[in-house]
């Protein structure tokens, strides 16, 4: 049986959605489209339905649809998604400011007749060169690198090189092309020890590329090995235990609220994700319990998907975290709601003893677009001392 509440909230945004989507294809129709030539309202409409609604087609019917046109939709639905937040912003903008020129009349209305088609296509133009700039910069992540300092011994282990990727988001948009760069710009940074922060699928990974993925997993070459946790997708996709039987297959050990004592100089914890007891009804271990057992001498390492919650991490004496999660906002201005959300959305931060480390992540979620921030390979070389 259908639960009643959610086909409410279900309703509500489709019903916000469909309502913003009308705003901004009755301002293009109006300030653009209806100057073009031949162009009439029935071919308008009918073109921005499809690619407006494009994403909702491809989720609703993806069990129906055959796997090309199903990726199709879903790639139309992505940009469109970013390409209407923009939209959005802009036209909002400018029908505030002629709100405003109705009380101040800073305009004549004839020159003002006269700037719509010129202003609608520089609307289009702009929101064009957004779009495109931030697809480049999503495809073009940085190598950021820390130089930590842990105030422990760790046997005859003096330093530690750490590569940390979060939030691949392996799937229908980001396939084995961009995984075989990762993998090659990993192994080339030669890390002793190589961690994946949650969200390594972005729901789900086509068949067609399940053994290349694999294969790429397998090419990760490090001293210590590979070592992974969930995210929030893995649990999204109802998929969280395939991928850690497909990752620990592919020679990526999942900690799942588990702990692993490395080389007898390090501990490595790992916890579930804060979103797996809404999927499983499960709650995860708190920190205090995954602890228990540990030897405190030793420099303790946490992966957890989320910088949720810090207090627990800096009480139970955890020296280094890393997440991911935020996408540092992803699409500009959202960072400043992860500002808010976070206490570190994105970089470092250090508190008594203990230091975090928050990527903006590898791959995108959504819209393959990255507008105000860069995605990432986090670099890190830890002195014990």
């Amino acid at each position: 049986m259908v639960n009643p509440g959610f086909m409410i909230v279900v309703t509500m945004v489709l019903l916000v959605y469909g309502g913003l989507n009308y705003y901004i294809g009755l301002r293009g129709w109006q300030a653009l489209f209806s100057y073009v030539p031949f162009f009439n309202p029935k071919v308008y409409w009918t073109i921005f339905l499809l690619i407006s609604s494009a994403y909702l087609f491809s989720r609703l019917l993806e069990k129906f649809l055959p796997i090309v046109l199903h990726e199709i939709l879903t790639v139309i639905g992505a940009y469109w998604m970013a390409c209407m937040l923009y939209f959005l912003l802009i036209i909002l903008l400018l029908d505030l400011l002629r709100v405003l020129n109705r009380w101040l009349n800073l305009v004549p209305l004839g020159i003002k007749q006269s700037l719509n088609p010129v202003l609608g296509l520089v609307v289009f133009v702009l929101v064009i060169g957004i779009i495109s700039y931030g697809a480049w910069n999503a495809r073009h992540p940085q190598i950021n690198h820390y130089d930590l300092t842990i105030t422990k011994q760790a046997g005859a282990l003096k330093k530690l090189h750490v590569v940390m990727v979060s939030d691949i988001h392996l799937g229908t948009i980001i396939q084995n092309d961009r995984l075989t760069k990762l993998v090659d710009k990993v192994n080339d940074l030669k890390p002793d020890l190589i961690l994946m922060a949650g969200d390594v699928f972005d729901e789900d990974i086509e068949s067609k590329n399940k053994q290349q993925v694999a294969d790429n997993f397998r090419r990760l070459s490090s001293t210590y090995g590979s070592f992974a946790v969930l995210g929030n997708h893995e649990y999204i996709g109802g998929n969280a235990n395939e991928a850690i039987k497909y990752l620990n297959e592919a020679g990526v050990k999942v900690l799942r609220d588990s702990s692993e004592e490395v080389g007898g100089s390090f501990t490595l914890v790992g916890r579930d994700d804060l979103s797996g007891s809404r999927f499983n009804g499960t709650k995860r271990e708190s920190l205090a319990t995954l602890m228990q057992g540990i030897n405190p001498s030793l420099p303790i390492i946490l992966m957890d998907h989320q910088p949720s919650h810090l207090e627990e991490p800096v009480e139970q004496k955890v020296d280094l975290q890393v997440s991911g999660h935020t996408h540092n906002g992803q699409l500009f201005p959202i960072q400043f709601i992860t500002q808010k959300v976070f206490e570190q959305d994105w970089g470092y931060l250090h508190k008594a003893d203990f230091q975090l480390i928050v990527s903006s992540g590898y791959g995108t979620w959504g819209p393959p677009i990255r507008i105000g921030n860069t995605p990432e390979i986090v670099d890190i070389t830890i002195t014990f001392k």
